[in-house]
């Protein structure tokens, strides 16, 4: 599997909270970097923005992928850590992250992914990345 360990993800500052003192345990995005990761693995938050780098980590717990991310409201009610209202802003303003693909006129969206997290920790203070960590993630490697 070639050391992967986990993976990073950007949230921007002023969201970041609602990880660690506001008790949300579900991080959803856009399926990025994901076709790897495992139960037991690490989710880094990469803090953006403002104060950029690592600020925190969890284990994944669960990892849910489905074409439609108001499913998890669904699945996780509050402990998704946006808001319905914030889900439907990002999916209006990132037409991007539909990633249609088209194979003999048939139009796919991008998948949607849901981690559950556990054991969630803030660091005591941010660290700063060895590595750019893109929009869309980058694994972890050993």
């Amino acid at each position: 599997m070639s050391g992967i360990t986990g993976v990073t993800f950007p949230v921007p500052k002023d969201l970041m909270p609602r990880f660690f003192a506001g008790g949300k345990t579900v991080f959803v995005k856009p399926a990025t970097v994901f076709k790897e990761l495992k139960s037991g693995m690490r989710l880094v938050f990469y803090q953006s923005r403002e104060d950029t780098g690592y600020a925190g980590e969890a284990t994944i717990r669960r990892i849910f992928i489905d074409d439609d991310p108001f499913s998890f409201f669904a699945t996780f009610g509050d402990a998704v850590f946006l808001t319905r209202e914030e889900v439907e802003a990002y999916v209006e303003s990132q037409g991007r992250w539909q990633g249609v693909r088209v194979r003999k006129g048939e139009v796919k969206k991008r998948p949607w992914m849901a981690l559950e997290l556990e054991d969630i920790r803030e660091y005591d203070a941010v660290k700063k990345p060895e590595r750019f960590v893109p929009v869309g993630g980058r694994y972890l490697r050993e």
